[in-house]
């Protein structure tokens, strides 16, 4: 597992560039933090050695002159939308990373519930923001929005949200997840200060796509899979090619908004200090790839292991076949099938050996390691059993958990909590191993290579349940699933 992106370098030259762009405007600068400010884990899979609070770490050296305005659009406080990455709800990730920015020293008591047409949602999570002293701001749906520019820069537009009272000459915009109006609440902040005599400038920060890297980098691709639900598109930057003559990639939402901000800026100040969408940008990431070919397989397999989570989504009824199509093509920009990630073709030859649901996990010095379903356990828990073993050097033929320990958790399971699933899953396991480790050193020796599962990647032929995922998770594995739910007892899947 090779690193390739240098992190230091980031925050050091990150935070130089964004205290460039605050000098360039006279009393405050919004700044639009794209995806996620904190635990940004897409972007340490597709650049190793990225940290996924790096950002928030750049952050912080800039924290006397900072505040954050968090924002949630009324519509995914009605539809309750999740974060896929951590199963939580969008209104919920809001308050953690409150809370996770106000326990770093950074301001963070504004919040801006966009899209507001009067839901009683959005006004019940109103009272309950306030009761916890943030204040809270209604910015409200604009017909026509993003071209009807007259409409938009006028008192019926912008005039007519909430103008968020901010004291920091740096205003960081963030939301808990895509969509939310992150730039909206920018512009209409800055036209609402113009109309009271404050000179307020804009950037844009936003990992992704990389504007210096060629549109077809694997870590563009990567993005774009990424955000196969958005139907978000890389593009090159028609603006950037005019004014400069030379090649930046962008995304359409970012192209499509141009004119909007040039019309805004011109309203308000004569003209746009921004001759291109990638102007108004300070992302600094480009510049930080240490080992660009480590970078590039790590976007490839973040291509294919988005393919395998859209086409679960779908098998599960929550996703689209046009999202499965468009990784799919992703793949061939890429020249990648899904035998790239060596995990599933190990995965799926030990399937086929058995006839039964299996899986494998590639290691970190690139040893496969295999493990199917038997009468005690799941795929996923033999599998991690088979893999602590050899990290620890413990023989394959030694039992760390003895079926006389795994029976009476086995009739727990369905006898008393009426499982249908007698097999044990990866966290029952290992609390077995735990209980197991005060007086077998070999269970002992199994727990302390835990940490040595981070990064590497696992597939499996069927669906994890949502316990298994979340134990992966926690140790730092990149898992895949085949869109199937379970294995049938003749070892069958559907």
């Amino acid at each position: 597992m090779r690193t390739g992106f240098d992190n230091d370098k980031y925050i050091r030259i990150q935070s130089q560039r964004i205290r460039e762009r605050i000098a360039q405007f006279g009393d405050k600068l919004y700044m639009e933090f794209g995806g996620k400010l904190y635990d940004d884990f897409h972007a340490a899979r597709v650049l190793p050695g990225f940290e996924p609070d790096s950002k928030l770490r750049m952050l912080m050296e800039m924290k006397d002159d900072a505040e954050i305005i968090l924002v949630i659009s009324a519509i995914d406080i009605e539809k309750n939308k999740v974060r896929s990455d951590l199963g939580i709800t969008y209104d919920v990730d809001l308050l953690r990373l409150r809370e996770e920015f106000n326990s770093r020293g950074l301001s963070a008591d504004s919040v801006v519930i966009t899209h507001f047409n009067g839901q009683s949602s959005s006004l019940s999570y109103r009272s309950r923001l306030e009761r916890m002293g943030i204040r809270v701001y209604f910015h409200y749906t604009i017909e026509g929005y993003p071209n009807n520019v007259s409409l938009i820069d006028s008192d019926e537009g912008f005039g007519r949200n909430d103008h968020v009272v901010t004291t920091k000459p740096l205003v960081v915009v963030t939301a808990p997840g895509p969509g939310s109006g992150k730039m909206a609440v920018c512009l209409s902040q800055i036209y609402q200060d113009g109309r009271v005599g404050i000179k307020a400038g804009y950037a844009k920060f936003e990992t992704f796509p990389v504007w210096n890297l060629p549109l077809k980098h694997p870590v563009n691709i990567a993005y774009e899979s990424a955000t196969a639900d958005l139907n978000d598109v890389n593009m090159i930057d028609p603006f950037h090619l005019e004014a400069y003559g030379k090649m930046a990639v962008n995304y359409n939402r970012d192209i499509e908004i141009f004119p909007v901000l040039n019309a805004l800026f011109e309203d308000i100040y004569g003209e746009n200090p921004y001759k291109s969408p990638t102007d108004m940008g300070v992302n600094m990431v480009g510049f930080c790839l240490s080992d660009e070919e480590a970078c590039i397989e790590a976007a490839r397999q973040e291509i294919v292991r988005r393919y395998y989570d859209y086409l679960c989504e779908f098998a599960s009824g929550s996703g689209t076949d046009e999202e499965v199509a468009k990784v799919r093509l992703n793949m061939k920009q890429a020249g990648i099938t899904t035998d790239w990630r060596r995990c599933t073709v190990a995965a799926r030859e030990r399937r086929e050996r058995s006839g039964v649901a299996s899986a494998a996990i590639e290691l970190q010095d690139g040893t496969m390691i295999s493990a199917e379903t038997s009468p005690l356990l799941g795929p996923s828990a033999a599998l991690i059993l088979n893999a602590i073993k050899h990290l620890a050097g413990i023989p394959h033929e030694v039992k760390l958990i003895s079926q006389r320990m795994i029976a009476p958790i086995q009739k727990t399971k369905v006898s008393f909590l009426h499982g249908h699933n007698p097999r044990l899953h990866t966290d029952e396991v290992l609390v077995a191993i735990s209980m197991m480790s005060t007086m077998d050193e070999n269970c002992e020796k199994a727990l302390e290579v835990l940490p040595l599962l981070a990064g590497c990647q696992m597939h499996c032929t069927v669906m994890l349940s949502e316990v298994d995922r979340k134990v992966f998770k926690k140790l730092g594995v990149s898992v895949t699933c085949d869109p199937y739910r379970k294995n049938l007892p003749d070892g069958s899947n559907i």
